[in-house]
């Protein structure tokens, strides 16, 4: 059995997608043979997030306690370097198969409440990919419990286009980013971007700068923003709905060998970082309701 347990491959047209069993993730993305997101070995414990789904939080929880409604939680901390809570209760379990056909795969995931999370949900993700458009995602989260439920998600894949982002271009439109302390806490409200290195709203060399940055005022055209990374005549494209009005950037400066800034970290996020702290854009989800967003990545020649 494979470390990431049972894969689902999937394609349309030119493209082809391998999703896996363990946290329901994307491992593969390819256009003609293209990768659009870096990859991973079926037998490679999943590295930095690649392709993850993230939920019931995006990002991290300060010192992995917050309070809702009155209630006190503190949830294990899984990044031990900055005291957070990181990424959600999601992306490590096996999600189970609900279906599939040539070009679209559907799974789901019970998560029973738990020390510092004492909601029930039952989550869903389904990919589909066509020939045309690529690949569309859309999770959903249904409260199952007696409880409204704080939430948020998130995913996390690494757009590239086979070259190092340094020499690479980056269109994206956002024109606020959210300001950190040292241990990637939002520390105050967000700022404009012009004037600094946060600022991709023309598409421009991307060169050496480091991003691990949350993004807002997002540019939604037509129910949609876009995050555009290209070079080497290719242009992979990440697009996100309405439903996130948050997006995170960051440029792999922690990877390891080959993988250090080969792909540029795309991910939507219907919260910013510590949202179950600060409640901005928290998701109350209240019990028998269903939230549901969806985000997709396509080849743009």
């Amino acid at each position: 059995m494979m470390l990431s347990g049972t894969q689902y491959s999937i394609s349309a047209g030119p493209y082809q997608a391998v999703i896996t069993e363990q946290g329901g993730g994307l491992r593969t993305l390819t256009r003609d043979g293209h990768d659009l997101i870096l990859p991973h070995d079926p037998d490679q414990v999943t590295p930095a997030g690649f392709g993850q789904l993230l939920a019931p939080w995006p990002n991290r929880i300060d010192h992995g306690r917050y309070e809702f409604e009155g209630v006190e939680n503190h949830v294990a901390i899984n990044e031990p370097a900055r005291d957070c809570a990181i990424h959600g209760l999601v992306r490590w379990d096996p999600w189970a198969l609900e279906e599939q056909t040539a070009d679209s795969v559907k799974l789901s995931f019970r998560l029973l409440g738990q020390p510092g999370y004492p909601y029930r949900l039952d989550l869903s993700v389904a990919y589909e990919l066509d020939a045309e458009n690529g690949l569309t995602v859309r999770l959903s989260a249904h409260n199952t419990g007696g409880r409204t439920a704080p939430y948020g998600q998130s995913t996390h894949p690494y757009l590239t286009v086979g070259l190092p982002i340094d020499a690479c271009e980056v269109d994206f439109g956002a024109a606020e980013y959210q300001p950190v302390d040292e241990r990637l806490i939002p520390a105050g409200p967000p700022l404009g971007v012009e004037g600094t290195r946060f600022d991709l709203r023309t598409a421009q060399l991307f060169g050496d700068r480091r991003i691990d940055t949350a993004y807002t005022g997002l540019p939604f055209v037509d129910g949609r923003v876009w995050v555009r990374l290209s070079g080497g005549g290719r242009t992979t494209a990440l697009w996100a709905d309405e439903a996130h009005p948050w997006l995170q950037l960051y440029t792999a400066d922690d990877l390891h060998g080959s993988q250090v800034r080969a792909g540029l970290a795309a991910e939507p996020m219907t919260c910013p970082p510590d949202a179950f702290n600060s409640g901005i854009d928290l998701i109350s989800l209240k019990p028998d309701d269903t939230f549901t967003s969806s985000w997709g990545i396509q080849s743009q020649m």
